[in-house]
Parts: C-alpha cells; sequence; structure tokens
C-alpha cells in the first residue's frame, strides 16, 4: 500500500508492505540502497528490525533524474535475525541492498524476510507476518552516478 507524504517540506514516499506482493514492491524501490552496519538494528524487546539506507530514486531516475534520499525502513513481529557476512565489527562499512524477499512458512502468514546485499552478504528475518514500513527522511540530493549490473555471460546479474 503506498501513500505519498502530503506535508509541504517532505514530497518522499511513506510506504507500508503487508503482503509478499507489497514487498515485491517495496524491494524495488529499495534496489542498490547503501546501508551502513551501523545503522542496522534489531530491537527484540520490541519485535523490530530497522535500518536506515541512501535510497536510489528510480521513479526520478526515469523522469532524468539522478538523485539519492535517506530512508528509514522498519520490519515488524521479528522473531529472530541471522545474518550471513555482515561485518558487525565494522559500523562504518556499507552494504549495497540487491533485493527484499519473502519466503512464507509452512503456516502462512509467517515466514523469512531475507535482505540480499552484494558481495555475498545477508539478513533474513524470521517474521510473524510481513508487516514493513519505508519512510524517506530529509532532501533529496544529486546522486554521482546511476547504479548498473553487470550481467555475465549466461545473463545472470553480477554486483
Amino acid at each position: 500500500m503506498f501513500k505519498r507524504s502530503s506535508s509541504p517540506q517532505h514530497d518522499g514516499l511513506r510506504l507500508q508492505a503487508m503482503d509478499a506482493e507489497d514487498l515485491s514492491c517495496l524491494s524495488a524501490l529499495l534496489q542498490d540502497a547503501l546501508v551502513r552496519v551501523g545503522d542496522i538494528a534489531f530491537l527484540p524487546e520490541q519485535r523490530r528490525f530497522a535500518f536506515l539506507g541512501c535510497r536510489y530514486d528510480w521513479a526520478a531516475a526515469e523522469q532524468g533524474k539522478r538523485e539519492r534520499c535517506h530512508s528509514g525502513v522498519h520490519f515488524d513481529g521479528v522473531r529472530r535475525v541471522r545474518q550471513l557476512k555482515i561485518a558487525r565489527d565494522r559500523p562504518e562499512a556499507i552494504l549495497e541492498l540487491l533485493a527484499v524477499t519473502f519466503e512464507p512458512a509452512v503456516e502462512p502468514p509467517g515466514g523469512v524476510v531475507t535482505l540480499i546485499f552484494a558481495g555475498g552478504a545477508a539478513i533474513s528475518l524470521d517474521v510473524e507476518c510481513v508487516e514493513a514500513r519505508l519512510q524517506d527522511l530529509g532532501p533529496r540530493w544529486a546522486a554521482k552516478a546511476c547504479p548498473s549490473h553487470e550481467l555475465d555471460e549466461d545473463g545472470e546479474g553480477r554486483s
């Protein structure tokens, strides 16, 4: 369920994902977001996983603009978090988010949300159901370049 903010000072996105289809749209909007390891947090008492990132604005790119903006993203109903190749001892390290996927559990509505990053890094969230929110924060700025993904000989993407 997409909704644009109506605030005159802020024209960014405010999105909510409540099922796998919504999450697929959120994934497309977050593709190539840059996330600092130190800006990732799991709050077990609140059952919330959150991160801040610099989102590339693909909608603006379709209009010939190269822009990024800060975005806050959180997932609720998170029971467990697993990480692969995330250097928590290097909070300044930057991860490039490639996709957000959902694998349903045998008994819906739960399942596993996976954040897939370049270089084989990933974060898996064991969730009660899909419940995610994204909100753009602050002004946009010009991006130096449009992210691109090379294809290998088999037509598969490489980062």
